[in-house]
């Protein structure tokens, strides 16, 4: 019994440790992975590598893209999430992680995108691919057109679902990238960030193969993957403290390693980099006159949070340049560029926003533009 309550207690401190986010782990890390990222979500800057660029299956974590294609149909309108998706012999004939889908059972496109986000189920994405591309093999086709869309040049896909096939491959760098993508899309990360859900009326219960969701602070996104071809594979992402990263590691050989490695990872990336604001999305930054308009001033603000990830403790030199349009001439649309906001360190430019108009202005009539003028000319 006494061994029995020793080894819990050291499994638990193992967890516990990995779980810190302030643990050091100094300049070197080491990763069980045969491949592995760190990367910062909101530059794209890279904490950490190792064979970023090497071309591996992905099995599962290949519905991150699906999904990806998916919300970005949902977005501009091709598709609803309320649509009826039936599935096809095709769908149904499919093998590995799926929800048993019969021929010509029908599901909503969201409990269809929630099958393949936590049931990780490659029969619903046959069946998506079919709804939103007519054919399995045309949404291929766009899953593939989104990856060079992206840079993602290490990449090709096969399948919609990651079941092995010649072919079929992608890389820690390209899932990354594919990561920072579906960030766009808030319907990835809430689909995927779903710990269970009751289907078929709670007749078949799914349940999130991302441990992360469960074990780490922060973490709320992103797709597993197993095979024995591929090992164990993860794209994740967590925020703490206004810092997002994306990890991924593939070909991880333990079981369960994909989740330690990641751990690590993020570990590694919250005790040694500290994400700084200088200006929150919104923020007034300057008066610009307006010509012509019905008001003759302008408030310029920044279209988004202007701020950088950054070595913890290296924060100094950093300095911000704001650039206005000497004036600017009516009408004015909200959120219209009026000029940007630089972000250097020492003379390196590190991040930039846009600032944009803070609201209409429209254009005056003939008649108020000469009682300026005159009032300009002759003081009343």
């Amino acid at each position: 019994m006494r061994k029995t309550l020793s080894w819990v207690f050291a499994l638990a401190l193992f967890i516990g440790n990995l779980a810190v986010p302030h643990q050091a782990y100094g300049a070197v890390l080491e990763t069980e992975a045969a491949s592995a990222i760190l990367m910062d979500a909101k530059s794209g800057q890279i904490l950490f590598e190792k064979e970023i660029h090497k071309e591996l299956p992905p099995a599962s974590v290949t519905k991150l893209m699906t999904l990806l294609v998916a919300a970005e149909a949902v977005e501009s309108g091709r598709v609803s999430l309320t649509d009826k998706v039936t599935a096809s012999e095709g769908a149904s004939s499919l093998g590995g992680s799926q929800i048993y889908l019969e021929p010509g059972e029908t599901f909503s496109l969201e409990e269809m995108l929630i099958s393949i986000a936590v049931g990780s189920a490659n029969d619903a994405c046959y069946a998506v691919g079919e709804h939103i591309s007519g054919t399995h093999e045309a949404f291929v086709e766009e899953m593939n057109k989104k990856a060079k869309e992206i840079g993602a040049n290490h990449t090709h896909f096969v399948n919609a679902y990651g079941l092995p096939a010649q072919g079929h491959y992608t890389s820690a760098y390209d899932l990354a990238l594919m990561g920072r993508e579906a960030l766009k899309y808030p319907l990835v990360r809430k689909l995927t960030n779903m710990k269970e859900y009751d289907l078929r009326g709670g007749k078949f219960k799914l349940w999130n193969t991302n441990k992360l969701l469960w074990w780490y602070e922060g973490a709320d996104g992103f797709k597993t993957g197993w095979t024995s071809e591929a090992n164990y594979c993860l794209a994740s992402t967590v925020e703490r403290d206004g810092l997002r990263l994306i990890a991924v590691v593939m070909g991880v050989p333990q079981v369960r390693g994909h989740f330690t490695e990641s751990m690590k990872l993020y570990n590694y990336g919250f005790a040694n980099y500290a994400y700084k604001e200088y200006a929150p999305v919104g923020q007034k930054q300057g008066v610009i006159k307006v010509r012509k308009g019905m008001e003759e001033d302008l408030v310029a603000v920044t279209e988004k949070a202007l701020g950088v990830t950054v070595p913890k403790g290296s924060d100094k030199n950093i300095w911000a340049e704001t650039k206005l349009n000497p004036d600017v001439e009516a009408p004015v649309k909200a959120g219209q560029k009026v000029g940007e906001i630089l972000l250097y360190r020492d003379n390196e430019l590190m991040a930039s926003v846009n600032l944009v108009a803070e609201k209409d202005i429209e254009k005056a009539g003939i008649g108020k533009q000469i009682l300026r003028t005159f009032e300009g000319v002759f003081g009343f």
